[in-house]
């Protein structure tokens, strides 16, 4: 696996693309993290960049949840104290599935933005933010509700925040509402 860290120090956070992503798309996000002392890993998931691994000619079949532990791991093994996800789309399944499969107290916090996780939410064991705009939509239809459903399985410790449009997960970088995605995002990433 591939992935570039940015600044040092005992928190961290891993971000997780989604599909039509890849590591350099974190770039400036990662740049605010950094700044705000965060300790920061954006891979490139199996099949995207350099990265590679089982199912990565089919990425949306590979076990990425098992890229997301390897970060966190890493992040673990090499000095952090607190680990937290972002996951964006298929990024947030991961991230998610990852959660599930963790030991307890392994991640700290999840972000999901446009998603959630694949497997039961109930599962979860990390306080989960969930971020998605009203009108996001792909061709199977609005993505809301069952991220609703998801949130709602959630165990306590969640949050979720519809913001108005219709972006997409790492698309809401590129809408007006960027900035307040970002404040949430350290706002709940800093919360003790």
């Amino acid at each position: 696996m591939y992935a570039d860290v940015y600044g040092e120090g005992e928190r961290s956070v891993v971000l997780a693309h989604g599909g039509q992503f890849n590591k350099e798309s974190w770039q400036k996000q990662a740049q605010t993290l950094e700044r705000a002392k965060f300790r920061v890993l954006a891979l490139d998931f199996r099949g995207y960049g350099k990265s590679r691994g089982p199912g990565d000619s089919e990425p949306m079949d590979a076990p990425l949840y098992q890229d997301v532990l390897a970060a966190v791991r890493y992040l673990r093994k090499t000095g952090a104290k607190t680990v937290s996800v972002v996951g964006a789309s298929m990024g947030g399944w991961a991230a998610g599935d990852a959660s599930i499969a963790s030991q307890p107290g392994e991640i700290n916090r999840l972000v999901f933005l446009g998603s959630a996780p694949n497997g039961p939410a109930d599962k979860l064991k990390s306080p989960s933010l969930f971020i998605v705009a009203r009108n996001d939509a792909s061709e199977d239809g609005p993505r809301l509700p069952a991220i609703r459903e998801q949130y709602e399985k959630a165990p306590k410790a969640k949050e979720l925040i519809i913001l108005d449009g219709s972006a997409h997960a790492q698309f809401l970088f590129q809408t007006d509402q960027a900035d307040r995605v970002m404040r949430e995002i350290l706002r709940f990433l800093s919360a003790k």
